[in-house]
């Protein structure tokens, strides 16, 4: 008999119940609901305390300051070669607010270009200075005296700073500091004289250098902002100073930015598909879920009024062994009062773990909601993946104080705007399309502002790939 003939003659027993296929055609199953991997704890928007922007702008009234102009020089890179781009001269305190562009793209021609090896002296603290130096790329370490005699690193210049400007202007100018090369630099100077130069055949230059010479007598206090004359301590009848507290002219107002998306269901899914979930409300929560998230991305990044942008540039550190140790995180809380949180990308969180493992410490935690967070010195230390990672396996930590009553990082928004369903955020009935297409327009209002320059600081360019 063949195999053939053996399987014809084999007797299948009759089904005697329901099969699992057609049962299921019957069966409601047990489904959750829609699910999104983009959902993040979004601990920045808990975290800051939201003022209420009425009119859409919020200003940012603040006394009177004179320290202006100490922002950073753009580069740009042709080959090995690197120019400083005319304009952005004007960010050294000696030639702010000159606007003279002929002069200016003669100065950035006079700009000499100097690759220095590291380990290398830039200048020597007590030395004349008669140069200012503008670092296109690398890492420079101020150094200076201890009280014992002893070599200490008083602070770190990167990318885009400059150092020496006071010696334009000044013609005694001596260094304060050394300033030694970490890694390979590549630096542009401008010589004093070349300014002198220029300045003997351009008015405008030298009128303006002329004009400088009135900055140093408004008495100023260590902030920048106009002094507030007192007397304490006196006897008699001594005469009691007469003052007044001068406020900024042109104070910074920030706009509440928008973010919108139109979100289309179609009428016969709005109408046959809502058992057991309705699909209009799924829909409409992924969106909104996709909205907040962008929401706290421009918080972060927004060139506008990102924190990340927006950080006063004497707040921003740089790390002294490229990892983010302890000693980093330390400078970065002294450089404010009261600092209420940390805000870091998971892998930068990870690498200042590694460091503390390092030296034997263990970060404390502390309860924020009724969650355990890790936190240094009991400032909570929270992750946020939308503080970018760059292609060299660096990035950034956030460090702020927050509050109005604080002159802290306060968000903005606008509570009880038409069709509302969370603070700040509305969804707006669109019509009915001739495809039965039904649209909504999600929108939502926000903007973060900064009242003072030290309630934020950033420690930047942290490695997170170091891993010995």
């Amino acid at each position: 008999m063949s195999v053939g003939e053996e399987v014809q003659n084999v007797q299948v027993p009759p089904q005697q119940s329901l099969g699992t296929a057609a049962a299921r055609n019957l069966a409601t199953t047990t489904k959750s609901a829609p699910q999104m991997q983009e959902i993040t704890s979004r601990w920045l928007l808990k975290m800051l305390p939201w003022v209420q922007v009425q009119g859409g702008t919020y200003r940012v009234n603040r006394r009177l300051s004179y320290s202006v102009g100490d922002g950073r020089v753009t580069f740009v890179q042709t080959g090995d070669r690197v120019a400083v781009i005319p304009a952005e001269l004007g960010e050294l305190p000696a030639l702010r607010g000159f606007g003279d562009e002929e002069a200016l793209a003669e100065l950035a021609r006079r700009c000499e270009q100097r690759d220095i090896p590291a380990g290398r002296l830039l200048a020597t603290a007590g030395d004349a200075a008669d140069r200012v130096f503008l670092l296109a790329h690398g890492r420079v370490e101020k150094i200076g005296t201890g009280p014992y005699g002893d070599e200490t690193v008083l602070g770190v210049h990167a990318d885009g700073a400059y150092f020496g400007d006071h010696a334009l202007i000044e013609g005694d100018a001596l260094w304060e500091y050394s300033a030694r090369a970490v890694t390979d630099c590549t630096v542009l100077t401008l010589q004093r004289a070349d300014v002198l130069n220029l300045a003997e055949r351009s008015d405008s230059l030298r009128e303006h250098l002329a004009g400088l010479l009135a900055i140093p007598q408004q008495r100023t206090n260590k902030y920048g902002e106009a002094e507030i004359d007192l007397s304490a301590g006196h006897v008699g009848e001594a005469v009691v100073p007469h003052t007044y507290v001068d406020y900024d002219s042109a104070p910074r107002e920030y706009e509440l930015s928008v973010a919108q998306t139109v979100l289309k269901v179609h009428s016969r899914v709005a109408d046959l598909y809502n058992q057991p979930m309705n699909q209009t409300e799924q829909q409409l929560r992924l969106t909104v879920e996709a909205l907040r998230e962008r929401q706290e991305h421009e918080l972060i990044n927004n060139r506008e009024f990102g924190l990340l942008n927006n950080c006063d540039y004497g707040q921003r550190i740089q790390p002294h062994d490229g990892v983010p140790g302890p000693d980093d995180m330390d400078e970065l809380l002294s450089r404010r009062r009261g600092s209420k949180l940390f805000l870091a990308h998971p892998r930068a969180i990870a690498a200042f773990g590694r460091e503390c493992s390092k030296r034997g410490l263990v970060p404390e935690s502390v309860d924020v909601g009724g969650q355990r967070m890790s936190a240094w010195r009991g400032v909570p230390i929270f992750p946020s993946n939308k503080i970018p990672v760059t292609d060299a396996r660096t990035t950034s930590i956030i460090c702020m104080r927050t509050g109005e009553s604080e002159q802290g990082v306060v968000g903005l928004q606008q509570t009880g705007i038409p069709d509302e369903i969370e603070p700040s955020l509305s969804v707006r009935f669109m019509g009915i399309d001739e495809q039965a297409i039904i649209s909504y327009l999600v929108t939502a209002y926000y903007s973060a502002a900064v009242l003072v320059p030290d309630a934020l600081g950033v420690l930047e360019n942290v490695e997170v790939s170091r891993w010995r």
